[in-house]
């Protein structure tokens, strides 16, 4: 699989454990040093500033996606290859995932989780069809992993659907991570609603 551009959901907390801010920017680093293209939320505080400060320092491609009300309130990095200026949060999240081979997971707080899951159940439905992977720094992600798993096993969800994300534990393991994650197709959608067939 040859991965050309990502999508990568951070947060823009300054705040955060260093451990987070650390592996945001040897992620931006390893996607620069693959030529990988990388696309995020536009910002320069928190894991959103040093993953592409990361990438940048490394010669790599950084597109930014922000809304109007961001870039009003100068919450934008002024460094990215392109910084994309759209309308809604909504539109910032279409154009982030548009044409993007994968989509990797940072720990971050409700925006960045909500990116994730709009993601999760485009891909459910047959809409997005790239690996998604979680990057467990510190074991972050373990409560959103195991509601995934309890949603499974209740039902909610079919088996099948835990083959669409991986898991890894560092930057380090997430190329690979990308490059074996099983096939996803446009079939997904047949198994997206559970249903009783003899209702």
């Amino acid at each position: 699989m040859k991965i050309e551009k990502v999508c990568v959901y951070c947060a823009s907390s300054d705040l955060s454990d260093q451990s987070y801010l650390n592996a945001a920017k040897e992620l931006g680093e390893i996607l620069a040093s693959e030529s990988i293209s990388l696309v995020y939320g536009g910002g320069s505080a928190g894991s959103m500033g040093m993953i592409a400060d990361g990438a940048l320092s490394k010669g790599g491609k950084v597109i930014g996606i922000i809304p109007q009300f961001m870039y009003d309130l100068e919450w934008g990095h002024n460094g990215l290859s392109k910084l994309i200026i759209v309308e809604t949060m909504n539109e910032r999240k279409e154009q982030m995932v548009k044409d993007t081979d994968a989509a990797i997971v940072l720990p971050g707080g409700s925006g960045t989780l909500e990116e994730l899951f709009d993601t999760i159940t485009m891909k459910r439905l047959g809409q997005y069809l790239g690996p998604i992977v979680f990057v467990n720094i510190n074991g972050f992600f373990d409560p959103c992993l195991e509601m995934l798993e309890r949603a499974i096993e209740e039902k909610f969800m079919d088996e099948r659907n835990r083959l669409m994300w991986t898991v890894v534990d560092s930057p380090s393991e997430v190329i690979d991570a990308i490059k074996n994650s099983p096939a996803w197709s446009t079939d997904s959608v047949k198994f997206a609603t559970l249903r009783n067939r003899d209702r």
